[in-house]
């Protein structure tokens, strides 16, 4: 089961199989060869344009000299580095982080972090510099997913800025009130919740008007009522409600799908698609039926399902288990007997005919 050779013809010649001592052969999908010494304990990849050698866990490195970038990694995610050209970022257990980088418009900006109590950035562009002391007062930019977060006395009042949508935090997370571009929303979480947003419009990168589509949202006693309408103005809306764990339903051109005593039991339509599906009661039994998609299952018994690209067995859960991925160029299968006992896989690339 552990043993990976090249079966593309004249290429088997360059492979080299020592069992768990020593293993070299070409990969499969991508130009480059791979070498593997005392299994997974040492290893050397080309992949193309990238070099890496590797001692898992204590250390690796891997470099592409025509992208000018490298990962230096000790005891991951112990310690690692990171650099893309004049960009790089230095961290040591996620917690104490230095990084430096340059913008669009070539200013160069430093960052010091000591997570999650000090955040600083200083810049040649001096509107891009922040300073910020958890909990008690701050400013960060373009960090945590944001745009822009101000803070006093957190969880007390907390601003956050993600595009153009504004909301204030009051003693968070209980109180919010948002706006934006044709949005208004907020909440007393987790009592009552309610926020609407109408259709909008962008220019895109070709100047051409692009839609955003509407939506509103609104819950009680959070996650026992919950109603939401998404899509607005496309041509697939989708309008959800749902009493938890009674009942939810969603309806749509595309899809309609019912839940009683949530998450258990389920019928769902996806016409977009082409499959009918019952869960009665998911996981353990399941049924689905059309082109898109076609599953039996009776857990731990016996699963056979297949979709377009993708086919998934096992029968008496963990004895025998079966898997196969198409997405060309790559074909992949994979047999394993309880799991980790026994595993055989099979990779090919359908375009060059390579296997391994």
């Amino acid at each position: 089961a552990g043993r990976a050779a090249d079966v593309s013809g004249p290429a088997a010649n360059a492979s080299v199989n020592y069992g768990p001592l020593l293993s070299r052969f070409p990969l499969t999908l991508d130009a480059g060869e791979r070498m593997e010494v005392l299994g997974p304990l040492f290893y050397r990849e080309q992949r193309e344009a990238d070099s890496t050698v590797a001692l898992p866990p204590f250390f690796s490195h891997t470099a592409n000299p025509e992208a000018d970038s490298e990962e230096r990694d000790f005891l991951y995610p112990v310690l690692t580095y990171d650099r893309f050209g004049g960009e790089s970022r230095w961290q040591l257990f996620q917690l104490f982080s230095f990084a430096r980088g340059s913008d669009q418009e070539q200013n160069q900006a430093r960052r010091f972090t000591i997570f999650p109590f000090y955040f600083q950035q200083r810049s040649t562009d001096e509107a891009r510099n922040y300073t910020a002391l958890f909990p008690f007062y701050g400013q960060l930019k373009n960090r945590l997913f944001k745009d822009e977060i101000r803070f006093t006395a957190f969880p007390l009042y907390a601003r956050t800025r993600k595009r153009d949508v504004i909301t204030d935090n009051y003693v968070f997370p209980f109180v919010h009130v948002r706006h934006g571009d044709s949005l208004e929303g907020w909440q007393f979480w987790p009592f009552y919740g309610h926020e609407h947003k109408g259709i909008t419009s962008k220019t895109n990168g070709f100047g051409e008007a692009e839609l955003i589509a509407g939506h509103e949202k609104a819950f009680a006693l959070w996650p026992v009522f919950l109603n939401q309408t998404s899509g607005i103005g496309t041509d697939n809306p989708q309008v959800q409600h749902a009493v938890l764990p009674l009942f939810a339903t969603l309806r749509s051109p595309n899809r309609d799908s019912t839940t009683a005593v949530w998450p258990f039991f389920t019928w769902t339509d996806d016409r977009e698609k082409k499959y009918r599906e019952w869960d009665f009661p998911w996981p353990f039994l399941v049924v689905a039926r059309g082109e898109g998609k076609t599953t039996t299952r009776v857990f731990p018994f016996f699963s056979q399902a297949q979709s377009t690209n993708a086919q998934s067995d096992f029968y008496l859960w963990p004895l025998y288990k079966y898997n196969r991925l198409h997405s060309d160029p790559l074909d992949r299968e994979r047999t394993r007997i309880l799991l980790f006992l026994y595993s055989e896989v099979r990779e090919q690339n359908t375009a060059t005919g390579k296997a391994r």
